[in-house]
């Protein structure tokens, strides 16, 4: 009886050095920064540790697209899954039979390695998992919004001084043409950049917001030259060249984040924002408390003429 018990024992642990054993990876994941991904796929209990005596089958969802024979070192793969390599045909005799697919032929479902070694065989499932999500974080797409929206709106407000003061019927116009079309612009470009993930739609919504701020710059200047009768001072100047000085670090972090994923430089963007923002705060508190000063103060020849006046009598 011992014998047969030792005889089924002997059987089982036989039978179970015939199976390849894995790293137990249950799932990875796919984002919208990856290029490429790789599916990992390791063996812990190779014996003979040799290439040739090694065969690599992948399978999604039980359909097989990708084989490596080591015997020959000849590799089959599916016409969609062409970009589909191993990892390091090196590291294959270590036990790594892990998978390198492109972003794009990387379709999200249950994959599934097949490892032989000679007489022995294994199998494990890995699930490719899509997580969705914006390209930029929702922090800094918040305040990318958030500071333009300002600088449009404090433009809106400095319009309805200016207007308050007196404008010409031309000046309304294209003042207001100019606010409705950055408006617009921008608010598709809010639309464009939320979208979820990096593509050229989320490339163009940040050039539509960050490029068309330039035209808040000339009319910063506009509306302070019309407040204030063309008669610009210094201060005046600092706050249109503050604001041109913020547009060119927003444009400076457009272009650093256009290609890269994640963005590394979101804060650039932002502060650029921010200062135009800013700007667009102390031009309208600025024409509100001094222009209105200057609208309370008589004209010169109103003053004059009485005083004239009194000479003129006083001769007499």
């Amino acid at each position: 009886m011992w014998a047969l018990g030792a005889w089924v024992l002997l059987g089982a642990v036989c039978a179970g050095s015939a199976q390849l054993q894995f790293n137990a990876i249950k799932s990875v994941e796919k984002t919208i920064c990856n290029k490429t991904v790789i599916l990992p796929c390791i063996v812990t209990n190779l014996a003979q540790k040799g290439i040739r005596a090694m065969f690599v089958k992948w399978k999604l969802e039980k359909n097989e697209f990708f084989s490596f024979d080591g015997s020959t070192e000849e590799t089959h793969r599916n016409k969609n899954f062409s970009s589909a390599v191993l990892e390091s045909v090196q590291n294959l005799s270590l036990g790594s039979a892990s998978l390198s697919i492109s972003k794009t032929q990387a379709v999200p479902g249950n994959y599934s390695c097949e490892v032989t070694e000679s007489n022995r065989e294994g199998e494990t499932v890995i699930e490719l998992i899509y997580r969705v999500e914006p390209w930029f974080p929702q922090v800094e797409s918040i305040f990318i919004i958030l500071f333009l929206v300002c600088a449009i709106l404090f433009y809106w407000i400095q319009l309805g001084v200016t207007v308050s003061k007196g404008t010409t019927f031309q000046e309304n116009i294209g003042l207001i043409l100019a606010g409705i079309i950055i408006s617009v612009v921008a608010v598709v470009g809010f639309i464009l950049l939320v979208l979820d993930g990096f593509e050229p739609k989320n490339q163009a919504g940040l050039g539509l917001i960050v490029l068309p701020a330039v035209i808040l710059v000339p009319l910063q200047y506009f509306l302070l030259k019309i407040v204030f009768k063309n008669n610009l001072l210094l201060f005046e100047i600092l706050v249109v060249v503050l604001e041109s000085l913020g547009y060119l670090i927003a444009v400076i972090g457009f272009a650093l984040c256009i290609t890269a994923c994640p963005p590394k430089n979101g804060a650039v963007v932002i502060a650029g924002l921010a200062i135009m923002a800013l700007m667009a705060v102390v031009g309208l508190i600025y024409m509100i408390a001094l222009g209105s000063c200057k609208k309370d103060q008589p004209p010169k020849k109103a003053v004059e003429e009485p005083l004239n006046d009194a000479k003129g009598v006083m001769l007499e």
